[in-house]
């Protein structure tokens, strides 16, 4: 293991460094791209819907392409990631979904498209696992909430900020170079990250830093520990008994997929909701539709900060990390407001509150970091997020079988239901946090 000469020297600097620190700003980018990816169709649609000749059930299809791999290979890309580490792995991934995304700029038909699609699912599948992962590793639990809430702002600039530059893409050339552009930056931010990012001990964080992330409870030598037990023990069945017969982790598997359930619901039905339902025009909604992802923006940036600062005040660990997002779900119920008044303005104040909720409660990969066995953090990250991501079938499929041509009220009911019930899974079933201790492996003599 290569060592930068001020950690053989470590007397020679006692002040930490902050590597850290670039890891944080190197998965905030990554996120940006990651979701720029993913709000790039939405963006296109209808420009794609006219030159094709697609109808609203072609582009419901098109639509959906996406969440059905990325959800079904979530537990895969978990196992790969206990298998491959990030500074191979993430590229390789951003570079192949980017490449799809590139090559949809090229395609002329619904079916390349809806393949294309499908393979930007499969390739950003252990995207998430993979941040979780990396921030275990680089920061110690009294930051780490705030890293995660850092990076995971990048979602939001990625769909309020950073769409009006696809739509100028789209305007000023065509909506072929919505994709050809978004898949280009991905693949050059592969190769920065392949050639910028290592783990803590191959890094240019000095001893001191490294000692500060590992006695905060940092897993600075999780790769070194995991390919130890492999050697004695490789994955298999049980391992992924093990993660699904937990109730500390059936609490976080659903409580994920309920408050991911409100995402999903402004990723697809909001926009329609506010034209159809609320009878706005276009160039109307969508000013109005960017107002509650900048709401989640702000919440989901203060989320990491108060949960750490709750920590550094001597809360325990369940206290800081599930108090914001009981409060943030809670906050998330003010979506029922909606059904409740004619003004415009009320509903998007309602529907912004909700939002700044569902923001100020994804820190939720914090307990994953907490709970998960060390050994098996990625297969808990990874059926984490496969279990949460259902709701990105679910909520579409559900509110549409729900809610009327003249009514959407039931949609909104669906949501809060679900809501409530997330609130009662991190309540009940999470309840002390606590790593997970690893099943007993079996030695060979």
């Amino acid at each position: 293991m290569s060592m930068n000469p001020a950690q053989q020297q470590p007397g020679l600097r006692t002040q930490a460094t902050r590597a850290r620190l670039v890891i944080a700003v190197m998965l905030f980018v990554t996120v940006v791209i990651n979701y720029l990816d993913r709000a790039n169709l939405s963006v296109a649609m209808p420009a794609i819907a006219h030159d094709l000749g697609l109808n609203p059930q072609a582009q419901g299809l098109l639509l959906s392409a996406f969440g059905w791999t990325y959800a079904a290979l979530q537990i895969p890309g978990g196992w790969l990631i206990d298998r491959i580490p990030p500074r191979i792995l993430y590229p390789a991934c951003l570079v192949l979904w980017s490449l799809a995304t590139a090559f949809m700029g090229m395609a002329s038909g619904l079916v390349a498209l809806v393949i294309l699609r499908l393979l930007v699912g499969v390739f950003e599948a252990p995207a998430y696992p993979i941040n979780n992962r990396v921030a275990t590793a680089w920061f110690p639990e009294k930051e780490r909430a705030s890293v995660i809430g850092f990076y995971t702002s990048g979602q939001f600039i990625g769909l309020a900020l950073l769409t009006p530059v696809l739509i100028w893409l789209q305007t000023a050339f065509t909506w072929h170079w919505v994709f050809v552009v978004t898949g280009l930056v991905g693949i050059v931010w592969g190769v920065v990250w392949y050639a910028a990012y290592r783990e803590p001990r191959d890094s240019r964080a000095n001893a001191a830093e490294i000692a500060h992330i590992r006695d905060g409870g940092g897993l600075v030598d999780i790769d070194a520990d995991v390919r130890a037990v492999k050697n004695r023990k490789k994955f298999d069945a049980k391992d992924f008994a093990y993660v699904l017969r937990s109730r500390k982790l059936w609490g976080i598997y659903f409580g994920q997929f309920c408050l991911t359930s409100t995402l999903w619901f402004f990723l697809t039905w909001f926009p329609t909701y506010l034209v159809d339902y609320r009878g706005m025009d276009y160039i109307k909604s969508g000013f109005l539709v960017s107002l509650p992802y900048l709401a989640a923006l702000v919440g989901v940036l203060l989320s990491g900060v108060v949960s750490d600062w709750l920590l550094r005040r001597g809360h325990s660990l369940a206290v800081a990390r599930k108090g914001p997002i009981i409060a943030g779900l809670l906050l998330s119920t003010f979506i029922i407001g909606a059904n409740f008044t004619d003004s415009t303005t009320l509903v998007i104040v309602f529907l912004s509150i909700a939002f700044f909720g569902n923001g100020f409660a994804s820190i939720t990969w914090s307990l994953v970091s907490a709970l998960a066995p060390e050994r098996l953090l990625g297969t808990t990250g990874g059926t984490f997020n496969f279990i949460g991501n259902m709701s990105s079938i679910a909520t579409p499929i559900v509110i549409g079988l729900l809610v009327s041509k003249t009514n959407f009220a039931p949609g909104f009911v669906y949501i809060t239901a679900v809501t409530l019930a997330g609130i009662a899974s991190y309540v009940f079933l999470v309840g002390k946090v606590e790593r997970i201790p690893d099943r007993v492996l079996e030695t060979t003599p």
